[in-house]
Parts: C-alpha cells; structure tokens; sequence
C-alpha cells in the first residue's frame, strides 16, 4: 500500500498508470483493500498458482526467499494479458520518490534479444552469487562467456513482455531451477536464475532507480545507509523490513523515509 502511494503522489499523471497486482492467497482481500484505499486507481489482481513452482524451488540462505511468491516475476508474462507489452516490475517493500514514468519510458534498443532493463552493480562480486560446484564445472563456468555479466536486483525491473514471450524466457530460467534441484550451483533463491539467463544482456538503468539492501543482510537486517548518489526509488531488500522495525519501536534511520507511506491507521485508545 505505501508503494502504491509513493507511485501515485510522485506521478505527473497518475491516472495514466494502472497496475497488476501478483498475488498468492485471498485476492478478493487485496482487491477489497486497494479499492478501499484508492477508489479510482486502475488494476487487475492476478492469482498465482504456487503450485506451479513449489516442485522447483530449492532451499536458500534465508526461509522467506523459498515463497512461491518470489518467483511471480518469472511468470508475468504467462499471468498478465497478452495486450500488455511492457511493463515495470516492482517488489512491494519499496518507495518511489521520482515519476515512474521516466523508468517506463526506458529504450531496450532493437536487439530483440534484450527484455529487460535494470539498475546493475558490476562492482560487486560476481562470482559469490554461485557455488563453487557451479564455477568449477567445465560447461557451466562457460555460461558467461562473451558476455559482460554483472549483479543485477530484481525488485525494480522494465520488462517486454513480448520479447519475454518470444523467446519463451520463463522456460529457459525454470531449466536453471531444475538443475539446481540436480546440482546445488547457487544458494540465494529467485536471483540467480535471472542472472544466469540475462546478466550482461539488459540495459543498464541509473542506480538512483533501486536504493536497493535498506533491509540489510539476509541474516541479521541491519541498519544500512544509502548509496552515494540521487535517489528516485528506495529499496528495502533484505531481512529487516521497515514496518516491521517501526511496528516494534526499534526503526532504522531510513525507515522515517517509509512511514509517511503508511496507511494503516492504529486504532484510537481513549484514557479512562
């Protein structure tokens, strides 16, 4: 909800944005609630089968990346109607504080090859998002030849979705998981298919579009600051979420940021 409100107050033309929500449980609940909160927004609940991915999803660092959830991203282009040709994937533990608009208009290029668009981080260390099984093995070390791969989050992403359904990409990332069911080659849940099936080949998006680790680790949640540089998204990937924090009186200094997004409202105590 306060992702949709920091979409919205910081669009120029927010009538202009209708929204597709991936949900796995109780979508007349999330319907009911979004158009309680918005009554004009625009947008479609999608329910999905967690079935479909529970037989390929292995065990990772940390229990919340192993939600059927996580791996939705991988399957819009099967859940969203065929019409729709693009869109910008969010994770909902995020804020925006630019137009979206200037994400969405992002140019893929005429290489039919390149789906998707993202912020990458080529300095940090490529090779610790994969096993040493995976590096050692002749073939599979060759997966990233000729290719210039680097780290990329996929919370915030452009995706076409119909060069997406030509080149038939969810296919090709559920082959990654079946082989990690085979053979352990990563260790950190839905992000190391999409490397292996797109890192080197997205266009680069400005980092200001994916503040992305507020969360801190995977193991401890952390306070974290933010990167050098402007800020149009904020990001809390990793464990610690900033409702969670607030909830317990226990904030990190950015979660203030997220808060003003809040739309629960705390039921009024009355002295006696």
């Amino acid at each position: 909800m306060a992702a949709i409100l920091s979409v919205l107050q910081h669009s120029s033309c927010p009538e202009n944005i209708f929204f597709h929500f991936i949900c796995s449980s109780n979508t007349s609940l999330l319907s009911n609630t979004i158009s309680k909160s918005f009554p004009y927004l625009k947008f479609q609940v999608y329910n999905f089968d967690n079935s479909i991915v529970s037989g390929l999803i292995s065990t990772s660092i940390r229990s919340a990346l192993d939600c059927p959830l996580n791996y939705a991203r991988s399957y819009l282009a099967n859940l969203i109607p065929l019409c729709v040709q693009r869109v910008v994937y969010l994770d909902s533990d995020l804020i925006l504080v630019d137009d979206i608009a200037k994400l969405a208009a992002t140019e893929l290029g005429q290489d039919e090859n390149t789906v998707l668009a993202a912020p990458q981080y080529c300095n940090a260390n490529f090779t610790s998002y994969f096993t040493p099984t995976f590096w050692s093995n002749p073939s599979l070390s060759l997966t990233f030849a000729n290719r210039e791969a680097c780290y990329f989050n996929t919370g915030v992403m452009v995706i076409d979705l119909v060069r997406w359904r030509s080149g038939d990409y969810t296919t090709k990332i559920e082959e990654w998981m079946e082989l990690q069911k085979r053979m352990r080659i990563y260790e950190l849940g839905s992000l190391p298919p999409f490397l292996l099936v797109f890192a080197g080949n997205i266009v680069s998006v400005d980092h200001r579009w994916n503040q992305h680790g507020l969360g801190g680790d995977n193991f401890r949640g952390l306070c974290r600051d933010l990167h050098p540089g402007p800020v149009s998204l904020l990001h809390w990937s990793g464990k610690g979420k900033p409702w969670v924090r607030l909830d317990a009186n226990r904030p990190c200094p950015l979660d203030a940021l997220w808060a003003p997004y809040d739309l629960l409202q705390t039921p009024f105590s009355f002295d006696s």
